[in-house]
């Protein structure tokens, strides 16, 4: 935008009058015991809804007390370690688990082969819809492109308001299909207008699985190894669904308990996604490694990086915001599970890639990190490496784009959101309406003229 010093000058006005008439002291929350964030003191989320999709568990009651306890996560009642465990060196991995939780239960083989199918037919995005709406403002934010892309979808679709649930589960499906092609297009798009990189765009192979064509639409020549597409199965997997208390999926409820269409919630869950309060925690993970491999170099002893790892947490290191990326979750607190059944893939897909050595720099801040917050700041529960902290590393050893990593959350969780949006709407009968309560002075009202 030009500038304009007028403009500039009145939105500073504008901005302290907000400063002044919107702020107030956070004690209030506490006095007037209102749950900030939707969260207990210690961290529990207020319940909200009941759900039969998923289930998160970071503590347990025992004798009244709420005691921190290993990690666990289950879709539709089946634990992650046993999905990942039975599902280890089969193809489709993201599609059985989108099965189930999408529909409810794991899929026999045809009904498997079946919903393979039906993704892979719908695949397909309208005619010119590439070059007419990806192509036409490319923009290194690939969310705000794909949230616009799913929006335009809407306008091509005749049954946006057909309510009826086999319409609504179609239109769900479509966006799982798509959803690749919209950040993996995007990206190239963005890469050849912005970034003045090549361009090329691969269709999608019904015969492929979804992790396949990913890596087959991103690189030029469309090639992969088996272990390549299992590692990036297994991280769809566990990055598509995680308990219905995330700000995205609260979104979709909140969205779909409105009456608005498939299109229009997913939209906002992708709006919520962006937000690096929420998935783009890899991100800040991977610019911190760069900052420690930066300063530390190829040799350090444990001590050194220690040390560094210190001055980050007390703000005089890297972004100075006194944060160890990766490390820490809301809800888990011994271990994320996710992280733990993920580690053992990283391990090996690095060692294919010959990067060991980074991996080992990874599993020793793992270890590190949990015990320098627990020595220096008060906490009310534990600390382990949360499934951010690899995940970004994988993504950049599948050569996979920093500016595709929260799109590819995103690709994986609109799994989890269409599950939350057909269970809302089957049960669901009353728009989510939250209540706020006033701390507003009444005043009189003063004539304009009196006003000076």
């Amino acid at each position: 935008m030009t500038k304009n010093h007028s403009i500039e000058k009145a939105l500073e006005n504008y901005a302290g009058l907000c400063r002044k008439n919107d702020e107030f002291s956070p004690v209030l929350f506490k006095q007037y015991g209102v749950k900030r964030g939707l969260r207990d003191v210690d961290g529990s989320g207020v319940l909200t809804g009941l759900t039969n999709i998923s289930k998160v568990e970071g503590s347990q009651y025992i004798n009244g007390k709420k005691v921190p306890c290993e990690g666990s996560l289950w879709y539709r009642g089946y634990s992650i370690f046993d999905l990942v465990s039975g599902l280890r060196g089969k193809r489709n991995a993201f599609e059985e688990t989108a099965y189930l939780l999408m529909l409810g239960e794991l899929p026999k083989k045809d009904e498997l082969d079946q919903f393979c199918a039906l993704l892979g037919n719908l695949s397909v995005l309208p005619r010119n819809f590439v070059r007419d709406v990806i192509m036409k403002a490319p923009t290194v934010d690939l969310m705000n492109s794909m949230t616009r892309s799913v929006l335009t979808l809407a306008s091509y679709d005749d049954t946006i308001g057909n309510q009826d649930l086999d319409i609504q589960l179609l239109q769900c499906l479509k966006l799982v299909a798509v959803m690749p092609m919209l950040a993996v297009y995007g990206y190239h798009a963005y890469n050849y207008y912005k970034n003045h990189g090549s361009m090329y765009v691969h269709r999608p192979r019904k015969n492929l699985s979804v992790a396949e064509n990913i890596l087959a639409m991103l690189r030029p020549d469309q090639s992969y190894t088996p272990l390549e597409v299992e590692v990036l199965d297994i991280a769809l997997l566990l990055h598509m669904e995680h308990g219905g208390g995330n700000n995205s999926t609260f979104t979709t409820r909140v969205i779909t308990s409105s009456g608005s269409d498939t299109y229009s919630t997913m939209a906002a869950a992708l709006c919520s996604l962006k937000g690096p309060k929420h998935g783009g925690a890899n991100i800040k993970v991977m610019s911190m490694m760069a900052d420690i491999k930066k300063h530390l170099g190829k040799r350090y002893t444990e001590g050194e990086l220690a040390d560094y790892l210190t001055k980050i947490l007390e703000g005089e290191a890297f972004d100075r915001k006194g944060l160890i990326y990766g490390m820490g979750h809301a809800i888990y607190s011994i271990n994320d599970p996710r992280a733990t059944v993920f580690k053992r893939f990283v391990e090996e897909l690095a060692s294919s890639k010959g990067r060991e050595q980074e991996y080992q720099l990874y599993s020793t801040i793992e270890r590190l990190a949990p015990e320098i917050i627990s020595d220096k700041r008060h906490i009310y529960k534990g600390v382990s490496a949360n499934v951010d902290f690899y995940s970004g590393f994988v993504y950049e050893m599948l050569g996979i784009p920093v500016q595709l990593f929260t799109p590819m959350f995103a690709i994986a969780r609109i799994v989890g959101w269409s599950a939350h949006r057909i269970e809302e709407l089957v049960t669901g009968d009353k728009i989510i309406r939250p209540a706020y309560l006033s701390i507003m002075k009444e005043k009189e009202f003063i004539s304009r003229d009196e006003r000076g």
